[in-house]
């Protein structure tokens, strides 16, 4: 079973994704009561998540049986992304760590568990009420921006054409698009090859035609401040990190 917002809010068929959030900062305080195991200190559960988990278990033919699993996916803006459902701990993968929260059983994936450690599950009211997973740990620049050498993050953006770059994004395009909740970053600059890396995110990333209407906005607005500008790359469409949607003749 899939933990979807049909079993939190009263029928809204949604996603996963929309009903886990991801809150970082490690250092802000826990606002909820936290129940701390020495021997599983990969996720917790407030109070709050873990009567939503122990209710949705009882709904479930064999629920005693079940064990909640929690898994990073990918990458979403600067965070991850996450799955969460419910199956038999004799399915849990070889190397997952797996530990008891109260009355729920919590499996965690091998490759996950870095990825997760120290992570809280909360229960929100806001929005009709859901599960919001507290992550302090975040995806590395290599991580989030997998069509990017990791030579060219290396270089940074502090560069003569990466600074003008982020200024044209932050104070032309950005403002643009933030009605349609899409967002433009430059994720790394080439000074020596003069390439712009650009990530798209948010409402922007789900249609082609406006992916396509925002690379050739980006591209007259880069162009116009940077002349020099050899090519543009955008790595949300081109994992691989080819295919230009701008590249200079």
């Amino acid at each position: 079973m899939k933990l979807t917002h049909s079993w939190v809010s009263g029928g809204r068929e949604l996603t996963p994704e929309n009903i886990v959030c991801v809150r970082r900062g490690a250092r802000d305080p826990y606002t909820f009561d936290v129940t701390t195991l020495d021997t599983f200190d990969v996720l917790t559960l407030t109070d709050g998540a873990r009567n939503v988990v122990l209710d949705a278990l009882a709904q479930e033919a064999n629920g005693d049986a079940l064990a909640l699993f929690v898994e990073v996916t990918g990458t979403r803006g600067a965070g991850y992304a996450y799955d969460l459902y419910f199956s038999e701990v004799s399915n849990a993968p070889e190397g997952s760590a797996v530990g008891v929260d109260g009355e729920v059983t919590i499996v965690v994936p091998e490759a996950s568990v870095a990825r997760l450690r120290g992570s809280r599950l909360e229960f929100a009211d806001e929005g009709g009420g859901g599960l919001v997973l507290v992550n302090p740990n975040v995806p590395t620049p290599e991580e989030a921006n997998p069509g990017v050498p990791a030579d060219i993050l290396a270089l940074g953006l502090d560069g003569p054409l990466g600074s003008i770059a982020v200024v044209v994004l932050d104070e032309q395009v950005n403002p643009s698009i933030a009605s349609h909740g899409g967002r433009a970053d430059l994720v790394a600059m080439n000074e020596e090859t003069k390439t712009a890396y650009v990530k798209l995110s948010g409402g922007c990333q789900g249609c082609a035609m406006s992916r396509l209407t925002l690379s050739q906005g980006i591209e007259t607005m880069l162009r116009e401040a940077i002349p020099e500008l050899v090519s543009v790359i955008d790595v949300t469409d081109h994992a691989s990190g080819e295919n230009p949607f701008y590249a200079k003749d």
